[in-house]
């Protein structure tokens, strides 16, 4: 039989009264450090885990009617063609545009690696960042959550540099996997959603500062800004102070170096908040010594409606730019000569945002289109700066 539960006779009240009291001090302080947590707490760090779901996906491998010469391929030159379009190096013989991963709802930011042979790129509305390995065209994930990164580049010692949305943050991803804060902040105040980013030879970090990513909710986390203009911001490789290069861009997006160094192309998507706004490629005179830029003026203008969101350089210096958000007819990469002279375009079923140029041979253009992943292999060598 169970005994109930007694107390002995001697207790002293008082003290009972004074241990009482005691308990509801510890239960109310314990209450208080609750409530306290309760309300440090953080929103989620993007959406995630939304996979796009389809009974008919896309197809992947050369595109549906490819023959070649590819038709996609269109040069710019009226001159005979013999062999591919004239004088647009895109064509390089026996191939055609393929799509080599699928399934993404926004396919961003491509950078390839040459030690692991393998493009990564951001699925921004996924919160993830994609692996497509072109050995054997393996698709896997990355990382997510991403904190809804978008551009990506790989600097001279192989590490993975991120520009992140809801992180409002550029990050470098270390050798030993661990991550590092580049830059979040400008005079004490959080960057606004940091889009893009370019390492020059000097270790120095370039990267522009739009306001896409605190826009909403769906790639990224819905903010007010705290940087009153839309910046391209420098890193100093030294110091790792933050400066501000240009400010007169309404939405500066992707960028690139010319393959010296001496050109920084710099895309303004300012089209976007407004019709009257621009939708073109600026290019200036890089001093890497000082960390400035000078002699802005404008490269080439985009067909509006459409606008270009992601730019690279080849060996000789043509310059290579997404097109997209316009007419179909544009949507897919434009090529120019460094004089500002279109060579070619080549046409992809979805609008693109972004590319890079990847292969062991540095000649195959990588190219993100909306939710997929297309390729296509150019008879020119991408510029070796990332």
């Amino acid at each position: 039989m169970t005994s109930p539960l007694t107390f002995p006779d001697t207790i002293d009240k008082a003290v009972n009264r004074r241990s009482l009291l005691k308990g509801a001090a510890v239960f109310a302080a314990s209450a208080a450090t609750v409530n306290a947590a309760s309300a440090a707490s953080v929103t989620p760090l993007g959406q995630t885990g939304a996979p796009t779901m389809s009974t008919a996906p896309l197809p992947l491998g050369p595109l549906p009617g490819s023959r070649y010469p590819d038709s996609r391929l269109e040069s710019a030159k009226k001159g005979k063609v013999t062999f591919g379009p004239a004088e647009f190096p895109a064509f390089a013989g026996t191939m055609a545009v393929e799509r080599v991963a699928t399934g993404f709802r926004w396919a961003e930011g491509p950078v390839y690696f040459p030690a692991g042979r393998y493009v990564l790129f951001s699925d921004i509305p996924n919160n993830r960042i994609m692996r497509f390995c072109e050995d054997d065209g393996h698709i896997s994930v990355y990382r997510q959550p991403s904190m809804n990164s978008n551009g990506n580049t790989i600097d001279r010692e192989g590490r993975l540099i991120t520009c992140e949305h809801s992180g409002r943050r550029v990050t470098r991803t270390e050798l030993d996997g661990s991550i590092t804060i580049i830059a979040d902040k400008y005079n004490g105040k959080k960057l606004n959603s940091p889009n893009d980013a370019v390492v020059a030879a000097d270790g120095a970090i370039w990267f522009t500062d739009p306001a896409y990513g605190i826009g909403g909710y769906y790639e990224g986390i819905k903010a007010d800004p705290e940087q009153e203009k839309h910046n391209v911001y420098r890193v100093d490789p030294k110091t790792g102070d933050v400066k501000v290069v240009v400010d007169d861009f309404v939405e500066p997006n992707g960028l690139a170096f010319s393959p010296d160094e001496k050109k920084l192309y710099i895309l303004d998507t300012g089209f976007t908040d407004g019709p009257d706004n621009p939708s073109h490629i600026r290019v200036f005179d890089v001093d890497h010594g000082s960390g400035k830029l000078s002699n802005s003026k404008v490269f080439a203008e985009m067909p509006k409606p459409s606008i270009t969101d992601g730019v690279r350089c080849d060996t000789e210096g043509r310059v290579w730019c997404s097109v997209g958000w316009g007419d179909p007819n544009e949507d897919g990469v434009r090529c120019y000569t460094a004089g500002g002279e279109l060579l070619g375009k080549i046409h992809i079923p979805e609008t693109v945002a972004n590319l890079c140029f990847g292969g062991q041979q540095r000649n195959r253009l990588y190219i993100c289109g909306s939710s997929s992943l297309y390729a296509v292999y150019t008879s020119v060598q991408g510029a070796l700066k990332p």
